[in-house]
């Protein structure tokens, strides 16, 4: 087979870049053709023992390869980028293949032409090179098998890699730090938290968790947002389902940030922001156990048209029993409660959201848009129009 051929002809039709190898050695790169630049030779990042294999210097770019069986053959496709290309990503690029500096703008608007791929989208790519090179065909499942020859290098690799930890004392020393940060989150104290964060003493070791700087940080910080979450915010009382939407949000923001400080200034809000949620959540003194998780609940359903029947049925009271409780403890009616935290999300919509007043009041189930905008006025003497450009000029 003419391997040089079925490479250019591939390229012509997905615009992926590929390259061919023989004996590890360059015989054809696309992006080489294209920026007359020479051809790459860095190509030691595959697991030898898998074939198709996958192979990401970080989530944002991503190779795949090909051995054709029974010769000295690879055919290596990438980079793909499943993200809009940025100077980072071409920095990125260019430090981990050793692509001289003269090629930076050259080489910026070729990768910028590669069609943003899903990963799922490469993997079919690599199953039908493997088939058009081996003749047998490949599942999407087969791609993630764990075979013994895979686990026993796998297995090895993790062994020398804690061994050269062990001997140039690259050790963990966090734990402790997160245990006691994550207590002052759960227990909602955001000044102490605050004070724990600025302190400079504590001098903390993590371990390297992506080649590139930047996909390190955004690592760290996807697992701070983890953990934030699960066991700091919701053992402090934060709703589950919120704390979840919560970590999804501050995760994909921070996929969107290019810089150290940028992600790290994210991460300090995003651990505050848990604290202060947590801190607003603790049960108040001489609230009962069971007017508390009524009043999360409402909080919790504030987009569903809630009545005070679903209510008391949270904690298997009649109706009237809760009313009762609710206007003891609160000073107020259950259906107000139920108004005034629709009311208070419909701040939060007003102020952070696109979304029209008939959207809103739809949203938060009122009977009509003339009902909410008549309520929400009643309870902040203005408009809602006029609370959004109040609180959208600051």
């Amino acid at each position: 087979m003419d391997y040089i051929s079925l490479c250019k002809n591939f390229f012509a039709a997905t615009n992926i870049p590929i390259s061919l190898l023989n004996n590890e050695n360059t015989e054809y790169s696309a992006l080489g053709e294209m920026l007359s630049m020479p051809p790459q030779s860095h190509w030691d990042l595959f697991p030898l023992e898998r074939n198709p294999a996958f192979c990401s210097y970080s989530p944002d770019l991503e190779y795949g390869r090909v051995h054709v069986d029974h010769t000295g053959y690879d055919i290596i496709l990438g980079p793909a980028f499943n993200v809009p290309v940025t100077e980072q990503l071409v920095r990125q690029y260019m430090h981990e293949l050793m692509v001289p500096l003269d090629y930076r703008e050259q080489l910026m608007e070729c990768l910028s032409s590669i069609p943003r791929t899903s990963h799922l989208q490469f993997a079919r790519y690599l199953a039908f090179l493997y088939q058009c090179l081996n003749h047998k065909e490949i599942s999407l499942q087969d791609f993630y098998m764990e075979d013994d020859v895979y686990i026993r290098s796998r297995n090895q690799r993790q062994i020398n890699s804690t061994i050269n930890d062990k001997e140039s004392e690259n050790l963990h020393n966090s734990y402790s730090f997160e245990l006691e940060m994550y207590q002052y989150i759960k227990n909602g104290n955001v000044d102490r938290l605050k004070e724990f964060l600025h302190t400079d003493y504590i001098f903390r070791k993590e371990g390297k968790m992506a080649h590139s700087p930047v996909r390190h940080t955004k690592n760290i910080f996807i697992t701070a947002a983890a953990k934030a979450g699960f066991l700091g915010a919701i053992p402090g009382g934060v709703d589950i389902e919120k704390t979840y939407q919560l970590v999804d949000f501050y995760i994909q923001e921070c996929e969107q940030l290019q810089t150290i400080e940028e992600i790290t200034n994210l991460q300090y809000m995003m651990i505050i922001d848990f604290c202060q949620r947590a801190g607003e959540t603790h049960m108040p003194e001489g609230i009962s156990s069971e007017v508390y998780r009524c009043m999360n609940y409402i909080r919790s359903h504030t987009n569903e048209p809630i009545s005070i029947d679903d209510v008391a049925r949270q904690v298997h009271r009649s109706s009237s029993h809760m009313m009762r409780r609710f206007k003891e403890e609160l000073g107020i009616h259950i259906g107000a409660f139920i108004t005034r935290c629709k009311l208070e999300e419909a701040k939060s919509l007003l102020t952070y959201s696109d979304k029209s007043l008939s959207e809103i009041s739809s949203y938060l189930c009122f009977s009509s848009q003339s009902y909410f905008q008549n309520v929400f006025k009643k309870q902040y003497g203005i408009t809602p129009m006029q609370y959004r450009k109040n609180t959208q000029k600051k």
